[in-house]
């Protein structure tokens, strides 16, 4: 199988790509040009002008904000096959935050321009485009009541669950590349509590802990 074959497979059984029409989806699969990122190099930065959609076929990308102070929030790891960049289409404004390359990355890219055409010409497809908008916004809202009302454990289960059923449909086997000590701050609790609740977790048979990533083995039971 042929490099960009494989990419696309991966791609096809994404949550929403997945449920778009199938002419969206040769539309951006025949518009997107390849752009690979070494690790720690930055894709865009708060602030820069919005250049089209991107989809993670490889590798992690990590959307974090930064503080005058240097403290930074970590929002979300990006994994195969998420798409993102949707909001600038929307309100023609600019990045809201920074994104950057955790490892050697690897991503579609469909220009601004060649995706505004389309949409010119067929604006039925920004009620697709809207259904990914819809579903950040969805687990912004669920993330953010979480983080307010939900005890430690519940948390990181939770966001387990949330990043899993991001990469397609959860299934037994997906795994989270994502560092315990980045986890616990997109929970906002300490590496050791959270170290505390994962080995809890691979205890009961939910998950299994490897060096920088989390694999999981039961999603049904993360959602209970």
């Amino acid at each position: 199988m042929a490099e960009s074959d494989a990419w696309h497979a991966r791609v096809a059984g994404g949550r929403w790509f997945s449920r778009i029409s199938p002419e969206l989806q040769g539309f951006l699969l025949g518009a997107a040009r390849t752009r690979r990122l070494a690790a720690g190099q930055r894709l865009f930065a708060r602030g820069d002008p919005a250049d089209g959609l991107y989809c993670v076929v490889d590798g992690a990308l990590r959307v974090s904000g930064i503080a005058e102070s240097g403290k930074e929030a970590l929002l979300v790891y990006l994994e195969p096959p998420n798409w993102f960049g949707e909001i600038a289409l929307f309100d023609g404004g600019p990045r809201t935050h920074d994104a950057w390359a955790v490892d050697a990355c690897t991503l579609l890219h469909v220009p601004r321009a060649a995706l505004q055409g389309l949409l010119d010409e067929h604006p039925r497809h920004w009620r697709e485009l809207a259904l990914l908008l819809a579903d950040k916004l969805r687990l912004t809202f669920v993330a953010l009541e979480a983080l307010a009302l939900m005890p430690a454990p519940q948390r990181v289960r939770q966001r387990l669950a949330m990043i899993a059923d991001g990469y397609g449909e959860g299934r037994p086997g997906t795994l989270i590349r994502i560092p315990q000590e980045e986890l616990a701050q997109m929970v906002a609790l300490s590496r050791q509590t959270t170290n505390q609740i994962l080995k809890e977790l691979a205890a009961q048979g939910a998950v299994r802990l490897h060096r920088g990533g989390i694999e999981v083995l039961d999603p049904a039971a993360l959602r209970a």
